[in-house]
């Protein structure tokens, strides 16, 4: 999971990619949102490190997720595009899933953890995506690369949390779990929308599920008590830049370009991002906020890399199964 809005619900709904004209301006184009795929949804989670020093983590997710809904279906609204019941539904089960599951226990964990350390966990995704769909199907079609990409993407996170976690106390400890969980719940909710077979226009499925998500996560937060002791007043310039950057670029443009993409490429290129998403995420902590880089640090990832980008090639038996659930 990247940082980015419902990236993963749209492949499950769309028709195969269109042929596009390859004008200099489609060229253009398709460098812009490449480039945002993979740069500003790496440069998310040190967005979301900021968003979260003054603002309840909770809070800043449902409010960003509620922000950028309301955007969307807007959008939606004046294309005349209305959802059926099935999707209403459907919506708030994925929403459940991907943002109060994933987002928020992303954000929450943000408030332990270095947004380096998250990035490279939460990159464990195509991994649990795929035992999740094997445990669904009861089907597992290995491959050489799928058996190497798990070891190595496992040994990658045991080498990170032995290096960089355990010793560092029960805090890190409880926000290194926690990330897990929400590249787990995530995985699910990728799952999940495949199953639910639901068609539809793809910015009006996301649309709800990002307003289904946003009132849950408002809900949870607020019977959590996130309200106590929390002031507007009180929040930083950081936090308020941190909150505006993942509304607009990390969720609204960015997810808007990676829709344009998924109309006229293929999802395995589309999705070159989760690979290089960490490393973004690691360096830009390093640089910006400075984040210790350790050698362990270094290699996890470097072997998490490594582990997606043999998932990626193990896709073909992915999608196979992807089918079946």
């Amino acid at each position: 999971m990247s940082t980015g809005a419902a990236k993963s619900l749209s492949p499950a709904t769309r028709e195969p990619a269109a042929p596009v004209e390859k004008s200099a301006g489609h060229r253009l184009g398709v460098i812009l949102s490449f480039g945002a795929t993979w740069f500003i949804w790496g440069s998310t989670y040190l967005a979301i490190r900021y968003a979260v020093e003054t603002i309840p983590p909770l809070y800043a997710a449902g409010f960003r997720h509620l922000c950028a809904g309301l955007i969307l279906i807007s959008w939606c609204a004046y294309r005349r595009l209305r959802p059926t019941w099935a999707q209403v539904r459907a919506s708030f089960v994925i929403g459940a899933l991907f943002f109060v599951g994933g987002h928020g226990s992303l954000h929450w964990a943000e408030t332990r953890i270095p947004s380096g350390l998250a990035s490279l966990l939460i990159a464990t995704e195509p991994i649990w995506v795929y035992l999740l769909i094997c445990a669904v199907t009861r089907s597992w079609r290995m491959t050489p690369a799928l058996i190497g990409g798990i070891l190595l993407g496992f040994t990658g996170v045991a080498v990170l949390l032995r290096g960089s976690v355990f010793s560092a106390g029960p805090v890190m400890i409880t926000g290194a779990i926690a990330t897990l969980f929400s590249a787990i719940s995530w995985a699910s909710g990728v799952v999940y929308s495949r199953r639910s077979h639901l068609s539809g226009h793809p910015l009006l499925l996301s649309a709800m599920s990002l307003l289904a998500g946003s009132v849950q996560l408002l809900l949870v937060a607020t019977l959590l008590g996130e309200w106590r002791g929390f002031s507007l007043s009180h929040v930083t310039t950081r936090s308020w830049l941190g909150f505006g950057f993942l509304v607009i670029f990390g969720s609204v443009i960015t997810f808007t370009a990676y829709n344009w993409l998924l109309e006229h490429y293929s999802p395995t290129l589309v999705t070159t991002h989760t690979f290089i998403n960490p490393v973004v995420a690691v360096l830009i902590g390093w640089l910006v906020a400075g984040e210790r880089l350790s050698l362990a640090t270094g290699i996890a990832t470097a072997m998490i890399v490594g582990a997606v980008v043999l998932v990626q090639r193990g896709s073909p038996a992915v999608s196979e199964l992807a089918e079946e659930a």
